[in-house]
């Protein structure tokens, strides 16, 4: 069908697995309480000794990993869209 030709599933596949790793990723802020202000600066800082400062030095996940401490997981994703 037409959702398969010409790559657009592959283009939509990556544009869903950045929104698992951008929802995954504010979820570090999610868990240490988003009132919690000093909390939320240590994990923006981290932000930014990792995703900021690598960028696209070293691979993705590599740079995910050293961010969150393990792989990303959908399950921010679902949480912010109400399926979970």
């Amino acid at each position: 069908s037409f959702c398969f030709a010409g790559g657009y599933a592959a283009g939509y596949y990556s544009y869903k697995w950045a929104e698992v790793m951008s929802a995954d990723a504010f979820g570090a802020f999610e868990d240490v309480g988003l009132d919690n202000e000093e909390k939320v600066k240590e994990v923006g800082k981290k932000f930014r000794e990792t995703v900021l400062a690598l960028g696209a030095a070293v691979p993705p996940m590599d740079v995910f990993k050293e961010f969150r401490g393990r792989e990303p997981t959908p399950d921010a994703l679902l949480r912010h869209n109400g399926l979970a």
